[in-house]
């Protein structure tokens, strides 16, 4: 989809949700307001921005057919996703619909000018992999990423989501960091989650991501909000 589609799309979208979900329109009606004036070649190039808008559309459209139907089928559709999907659409999505964002102003503005690097992709799609061939579930988003500090939301064995933030950085800034954080996740009601700190440098430090993910998934008490430091 080229930037003149999404912006149309954007457009439908407002008109769709202005009679099913008027949060939904609201805050799809503040994304196209913040591209509307950017020249669709300029938007283009923008390779960050257009693949959060699509990820915005794509939620967009999953939520509308969800809003639409009738609580039986809501549900049915519900439990076919896997548990971080289910988690994503039933409670972080429709509350960022819901309530303000103190982030979104700022990061639209970073990811707009191209001030954010994205350092950490390959690092993500490796986690990504090898959870899934572990028989786990994952789900990235950037609103979570950007807005919710959380990197990848995963489930293990017991299908139970965890919010995961990954980070390389040094101890004299780790509990900061850590705090911020842990805030972050308070405001919007996220009951538990792993703040996992790494050393890209050691072998087989992926795997010791994953390890540690998978079983705090399943076993992190609701209210904890746990800081590990891989050595």
């Amino acid at each position: 989809m080229q930037a003149q589609e999404v912006k149309e799309k954007l457009k439908s979208l407002i008109s769709e949700a202005d009679l099913i979900d008027p949060s939904l329109a609201k805050r799809l009606d503040e994304i196209r307001r913040w591209v509307k004036d950017t020249k669709d070649g300029s938007l283009n190039t923008k390779k960050l921005v257009m693949a959060f808008l699509l990820e915005v559309i794509e939620d967009s459209e999953v939520w509308l057919q969800l809003k639409i139907q009738t609580f039986e089928d809501h549900q049915s559709d519900l439990n076919k996703m896997t548990a971080p999907v289910r988690y994503w659409y039933s409670y972080l999505f429709p509350k960022w619909l819901n309530e303000p964002d103190p982030k979104l102003y700022i990061w639209k503005q970073k990811m707009m000018s191209g001030e954010f690097n994205q350092e950490d992709t390959k690092l993500l799609a490796e986690v990504v992999s090898e959870v899934k061939s572990r028989q786990g579930d994952v789900l990235q988003r950037y609103v979570a990423d950007l807005s919710m500090a959380t990197d990848l939301i995963v489930s293990g064995s017991q299908n139970k989501p965890l919010c995961i933030q990954l980070t390389s950085i040094s101890e004299d800034f780790f509990d900061a960091k850590y705090l911020d954080w842990k805030n972050t996740l308070h405001q919007w009601s996220i009951e538990r989650g792993l703040f996992l700190s790494f050393n890209p440098s050691k072998p087989e430090f992926i795997k010791q991501i994953v390890n540690i993910a998978l079983y705090n998934s399943n076993n992190l008490e609701i209210g904890k909000y746990l800081k590990f430091c891989i050595p």
